[in-house]
């Protein structure tokens, strides 16, 4: 999509054309879709120097994307606009909210840069709080898609958007500063820091040059490629891992090692919670190993990345079950967003038939299979096991130094 198609789109009659589009028949059935909209002369009077046919992509990406960013956005992505590779990148509104709230505290009033800004995601957050800032992207459509995005949420006195290059920034020109590297290039996602755009040395240096600074990565960095001086926070949603947060200077003070939990489903462990926390704890040491007690511990993605399987462990009195797989054990269960806790009901080496002969016995025909440090295809297990009970159980699939092992477990059940 280029830029002046995209502006047809923000005018009174883009919007008007914009909104009459079915988003579910335009899911059904793009080409018909694609075609009313071709038969309809409003499309070619929105821009008469450009091709219909440009007109009418830009129209249904942007239905469809509205759609897609429903899940990252929630109805607000209906008044929004987006590109394929900027709903990609771009944070969920959960997450950059959270973050937003803990920059916000250190605002001071001065204006946040927001570097790398692309559709605005971070930029509408911070400006929701109350912190002006200002969006830099090198890319036009982006910058127009950022601006349109801060029209549209009434957010104009606030924030603003510039085209320039993070890169060329000169450390410390943003006092308050925000900076998520674009992590995909022309081949697709990128994995290597160093090929982030600006690359990794560059965004950690405008990071450390900063008053106060966050820096967003991908969640699978590598420790070794944390900064000395940053903290780090590794936040996950609904049990799946989001990515790694670097705070600096005045928004580093805290804990230097943290998992975040954010919860977005109802209901779920609201008595915990919206967001729960666990950080590093200097001197702790290693976790205890054990056999399996009554309840397997199987803790949040987040947690495992941050390498505080042992801090969890010590919040239950548990052990772990390998010194180096981050499933723990304990004689009791606690609730928290921080883990899954499962009630042991068999432990036994592994078998296929041994472990099918314990689930019929259990009656299982609904069954999960979890593994850590396990080489089995769960899929093809799940189906070699012929389970056809009432009952549900869940198969944990891990070792115990080079033993395969296997236990059989069920939810743990908690007071309401």
């Amino acid at each position: 999509m280029r830029v002046p198609a995209f502006e047809a789109l923000l005018t009174d009659a883009g919007r008007e054309v914009l909104a009459g589009i079915d988003p579910e028949a335009a899911a059904r059935d793009r080409l018909a879709a694609a075609s009313r909209l071709r038969e309809d002369p409003r499309v070619a009077a929105l821009d008469p120097g450009l091709p219909v046919s440009e007109l009418v992509n830009a129209l249904l990406t942007q239905v469809v994307l509205r759609e897609r960013g429903r899940a990252k956005f929630g109805d607000r992505a209906r008044r929004m606009f987006f590109t394929p590779n900027g709903l990609e990148q771009s944070t969920r509104r959960s997450v950059a909210e959270y973050r937003a709230e803990r920059t916000a505290r250190a605002a001071g009033g001065s204006t946040a840069g927001d570097l790398c800004c692309g559709i605005g995601a971070d930029l509408l957050a911070l400006a929701g709080r109350g912190v002006p800032v200002e969006g830099v992207d090198a890319d036009p459509l982006a910058v127009a898609v950022a601006r349109a995005n801060i029209e549209a949420l009434g957010l104009s006195d606030l924030a603003r958007v510039r085209r320039g290059d993070a890169a060329a920034t000169a450390p410390g020109a943003h006092p308050l500063l925000f900076c998520d590297p674009a992590r995909r290039g022309g081949r697709g996602r990128v994995f290597d820091p160093a090929a982030y755009s600006p690359p990794w040395d560059t965004a950690v240096a405008l990071a450390e040059g900063a008053d106060a600074a966050c820096l967003k990565a991908a969640p699978g960095l590598p420790h070794e490629a944390l900064p000395a001086g940053a903290a780090a926070e590794w936040i996950s949603v609904d049990g799946e891992l989001k990515e790694t947060a670097l705070w600096f200077g005045a928004l580093a003070e805290g804990p230097r090692r943290r998992a975040t939990v954010l919860h977005e489903r109802e209901g779920l462990l609201a008595r915990e919670g919206a967001v729960a926390h666990l950080d590093a704890e200097p001197g702790l040491g290693p976790a205890p190993v054990a056999e399996a007690r009554r309840y397997l511990y199987d803790p949040d993605p987040a947690v495992v990345r941050s390498h505080l399987v042992a801090e969890a462990a010590a919040r239950v009195d548990g052990a772990l079950l390998d010194e180096r797989i981050a499933y723990f054990t304990a004689d009791t269960a606690v609730a928290s967003p921080l883990w899954r806790v499962l009630e042991v009901v068999d432990v036994l080496p592994f078998s296929l038939k041994r472990l099918r002969s314990a689930v019929r016995a259990l009656g299982a025909g609904t069954v999960t299979v979890k593994k850590r440090g396990s080489a089995v295809d769960t899929e093809k297990l799940r189906r070699d096991l012929r389970a056809s009970g009432p009952e549900s159980v869940t198969v944990v699939l891990t070792r115990v130094g080079e033993r395969p092992l296997s236990l059989l477990c069920r939810e743990a059940a908690f007071p309401v």
